[in-house]
């Protein structure tokens, strides 16, 4: 039996490394060899509302252990997750197990058969949350490899804790990232101060649950955003803030000397509203009837009147409003402002005397109508103020 294998081992001592390495490989891609797959989704589960992470250990074609991860809402038509993480016993095409969430401490069982349908595998039994019992009875599923998942898990908080400029990320807009368990005390520390946050970023999405970990999006007035993000980073619990992306739009954004707009080291808000007023108005052929700085945001609101064309006989004015935004153009010092304009919103009312006529506009809320006679706005405000624009092509102030 020796004289076989020395033979082999000499002709096989004649291979170079890559012969060698193939023949590993070969000897490795076995029939049973382990493989890890996942299936991260399970057809109309919970009325297609879970998130689901099926992790399947598998020797060849059959399954040897199994883990469900499983996120949902703990109502119907809730905002508000929970979510479960149970190991199955797997025995033949059946899997089983029992937990708690981990949220609301409910009692789960699960019982689910698995079965392979040519392409697609089909999942059949129940999974029970407290009083609740689901029916699964999903037929079109398939499984990704453990690569393809690692790959689909990677995101991007938008966070950026030292922008060279505010041309990625907006100069009022900040994000912290922090510990679930410290979510709530960190909200609680904002309360009475001038910041804004935003609704979406308190609800705790499954990537959250499942990272243990929230993102809470804020916006204040862009001279106090550099104080806010230092004293969110010393908070308990907190993993990352900085700056993220907001209202800001590069392609209505200027950029101009600072020098004749500071009062020492404070920009001079109401010289430049005065002046963005006069072009604006100006520009869109109507009467200047407000100006206004939001405290708590940074955020400059303009209105304007003019007669409406759309039936002169009615007498009926178009309201026009405007939000802007000034900052420098980039944090810390700068001998330079960045200036930002939206888009204008016309509203048609009748604000004559005597009664008055209701006028109901159907529109989506966006402005196509306004953009035809605000396309030479920006062009307007870069000349008064001897500012520069974006070009997005090469990513350059020119």
């Amino acid at each position: 039996m020796r004289a076989p294998l020395l033979i082999a081992a000499a002709v096989l001592a004649g291979l170079p490394a890559s012969g060698w390495a193939q023949l590993k490989n070969q000897a490795r891609a076995t029939p049973n060899a382990t493989e890890i797959r996942y299936f991260t989704s399970i057809d109309g589960l919970m009325d297609g509302n879970a998130d689901v992470v099926l992790k399947e250990v598998r020797q060849g074609k059959t399954v040897t252990a199994a883990t469900l991860d499983l996120c949902y809402p703990i109502a119907k038509n809730s905002d508000r997750k929970d979510r479960f993480v149970v190991n199955l016993a797997v025995n033949g095409q059946t899997m089983t197990g029992a937990t708690q969430s981990i949220g609301e401490k409910a009692p789960v069982n699960v019982k689910l058969m698995q079965k392979s349908n040519g392409d697609s595998v089909e999942f059949r039994g129940q999974i029970s949350i407290g009083q609740e019992v689901t029916e699964v009875a999903s037929t079109d599923n398939s499984d990704i490899s453990e690569k393809e998942y690692l790959e689909s898990q990677s995101t991007d908080d938008g966070i950026v804790a030292q922008p060279k400029d505010f041309t990625e990320v907006s100069p009022e807009a900040i994000a912290v990232r922090l510990k679930l368990d410290a979510a709530v005390d960190f909200l609680k520390s904002l309360k009475g101060q001038d910041v804004e946050v935003a609704l979406s970023s308190l609800t705790v999405g499954c990537d959250a649950l499942r990272a243990g970990e929230q993102t809470i999006s804020m916006t204040v007035d862009p001279d106090r955003a550099a104080t806010q993000i230092a004293k969110a980073k010393a908070m308990p619990g907190v993993v990352a803030a900085g700056w993220t992306t907001g209202i800001v739009e590069m392609d209505r954004a200027l950029r101009f000397p600072a020098a004749d707009w500071r009062d020492g080291e404070k920009i001079n808000k109401d010289k430049l509203a005065a002046v963005v007023s006069d072009v604006l108005a100006k520009t869109y052929g109507a009467k200047a009837t407000g100006t206004s700085w939001n405290a708590t945001n940074g955020k400059l609101k303009l209105s304007f009147k003019r007669p409406s064309q759309l039936m002169p006989g009615l007498d009926l004015t178009e309201a026009i409003e405007v939000t802007g935004l000034v900052a420098p153009d980039k944090p810390g010092g700068t001998d330079a402002l960045m200036l930002w304009i939206g888009n204008p919103v016309t509203t048609t009312v009748d604000d004559a005397a005597g009664p008055k006529l209701i006028v109901a506009d159907e529109s989506s809320g966006e402005e196509d109508g306004d953009q035809r006679d605000d396309g030479g706005a920006i062009n307007a405000l870069a000349a008064a103020l001897k500012a520069k624009r974006w070009d997005a092509d090469n990513s350059v102030w020119k």
